[in-house]
């Protein structure tokens, strides 16, 4: 990396203070010039160097809501914020850097928050031989594990956000061209096939609380092949293959202990609240991996409050349960009314102005308001209004749940297991238990489920994606928005419009303008953008 493009990693070339995850080891080194020369000679130093690993992961949505950005991208949900907010939200709903010109960056502090995690797993990698291991080698080929997992965590992000990624697997400052995106997907298998076979097949339930395990390898395994193969037309990348991909997830239903709870409500706060039921927990059965976070309450760069919810919060106003934040991610009515009314997904997926009978004064300060907001990541609030924190931007704790056992459910079903019927009836029936069960599924019935299942979670726009560029813009082109902004400056997009933009940018997203001039020309911008 030329001189500007180094601060990607800002001081990441030593050892820095590492922060915890929530329910992981609280530490951090007592000399903050040690260097990776004096450091890495005991594992309780390469364990403090793991935690830091994770808490990239916190760092990396927090800089960039990518959570709640995906809603956006998607047919979901559109770009919303408020009327006094800057455009990015809606340059990024319609693939179109010119409804805001100025957010040529917009993507910045996400990029450089993956290569900084990138970066801490490569160190963690290189210097593993250096430490004094004695009995317990079994910790180095865990720790191994768990730091590739991160970094296939993070690519697999990079690869489909941006497509043509620098791809480094050694700590490095030299300048990194980008890599087509085959070989950043066979890093990507290699990593996690690496880690399933490395971690332990016990169940999840002996790991310890927000650690990854082989069930979390094999899960990612299967959502990377699904996408790879899907856009790209593969059917094998790095050796895995779609009965590879199946039988990893298969493994997870035999093996991990995982299962569905019985009220889709309780897997969320907000829903649980506003129902009057208990909230199944962070760590209840359902949950395979969780990008983990505490309520730090402050903006200091290492903190692990859950600072990307706030964008989801209903606009100006805290009605209970719910505490008033940015109001983006305005969900379409269309897909709310996918829903059935018996479906209890539908409550806890979507916030309904009408439906729950909100006394909503402030829609004038949102753009894009349809009457409905995102729930599973709502902040919440006392009766009084008062957030449940001190800070409602960042103290927020809510881990994301970034793989479920629904998911593998799902998945395994798509793949073509044995057992698909069996599969997706668990997950329908679960969230609508007076619906008759399926005695045959399509992919097409498989993917409907899964848009009902996880609106809110971040995955309807990749399985969009990897149905194709061209069927994924067609769809999404259907979710325009009759007045683009309450302020009357903009008119919506067409959606021959939208569907142009995304098929001109391939669907994927603008690498920053200032890490492509921080490159000197190495990176190049993405076609459309």
């Amino acid at each position: 990396m030329k001189k500007g493009y180094r601060n990607i990693i800002v001081a990441l070339a030593g050892i820095i203070t590492f922060s915890s995850c929530k329910k992981f080891l609280t530490t951090e080194l007592t000399d903050a010039k040690q260097t990776t020369l004096s450091y890495y000679k005991k594992p309780s130093e390469a364990y403090t160097a793991l935690v830091g690993c994770y808490n990239g992961l916190d760092q990396i949505y927090n800089n960039d809501q990518i959570p709640a950005l995906l809603e956006v991208f998607s047919d979901n949900s559109f770009g919303g914020t408020g009327t006094f907010d800057g455009y990015g939200w809606a340059m990024v709903d319609e693939f179109d850097k010119s409804v805001s010109p100025s957010d040529i960056s917009f993507h910045s502090g996400g990029w450089k928050a993956y290569y900084q995690t990138i970066y801490k797993c490569n160190i963690l990698l290189q210097n593993m031989d250096k430490v004094a291991w004695g009995d317990s080698t079994a910790l180095r080929t865990t720790y191994a594990a768990e730091a590739k997992f991160i970094r296939a965590y993070c690519y697999l992000d990079l690869v489909r956000l941006f497509e043509n990624v620098p791809l480094v697997i050694t700590p490095t400052l030299g300048t990194v061209p980008q890599a087509d995106p085959e070989a950043t997907f066979t890093q990507i298998m290699t990593d996690l096939r690496e880690a399933s076979d490395s971690l332990p097949a016990a169940s999840y339930k002996s790991v310890p609380s927000g650690r990854i395990t082989k069930w979390a390898a094999e899960s990612l395994l299967a959502r990377a092949y699904l996408f790879y193969s899907g856009l790209y037309g593969k059917s094998t990348i790095a050796g895995e293959t779609a009965a590879t991909a199946l039988a990893a997830v298969e493994d997870v239903i035999a093996h991990s202990g995982h299962s569905l709870v019985s009220d889709f409500n309780t897997l969320w706060p907000a829903a649980s609240t506003a129902k009057n039921v208990a909230y199944a927990g962070e760590d209840n059965p359902e949950v395979v991996f969780a990008i983990k976070y505490s309520s730090t309450d402050n903006w200091s760069a290492d903190a692990t409050g859950n600072r990307w919810m706030v964008m989801e919060g209903i606009r100006s106003q805290s009605i209970y349960p719910y505490q008033s934040g940015w109001g983006a991610c305005t969900v379409d009515p269309k897909f709310y009314n996918l829903y059935p009314s018996t479906d209890t997904r539908r409550f806890a997926t979507i916030m309904s102005v009408a439906d729950e009978k909100l006394d909503y004064a402030k829609s004038s300060d949102c753009r894009e308001y349809t009457g409905y907001f995102m729930k599973k990541y709502s902040m919440l609030c006392d009766k009084s209004g008062n957030s449940l924190v001190s800070n409602f931007q960042t103290g927020q704790s809510q881990d994301f749940f970034a793989i479920r056992y629904a998911d593998v459910l799902l998945m395994a079903a798509e793949l073509g297991s044995s057992n698909a019927v069996n599969y997706f009836n668990q997950v329908h029936h679960r969230a609508d238990g007076s619906a008759a069960p399926a005695v045959a599924v399509s992919k097409a019935d498989i993917l409907a489920e899964r848009r009902l299942e996880f609106a809110g979670e971040g995955l309807r726009y990749w399985d969009l994606l990897r149905q194709g560029v061209d069927a994924a813009a067609a769809t999404i082109a259907a979710n325009t928005t009759v007045s683009y902004f309450q302020d009357g400056t903009a008119t919506p997009p067409s959606a021959s419009k939208l569907k142009d933009n995304i098929k001109a940018t391939r669907g994927f997203q603008q690498i920053p303008n200032d890490q492509i001039t921080l490159a000197s020309g190495t990176l190049k911008q993405n076609a459309g953008w």
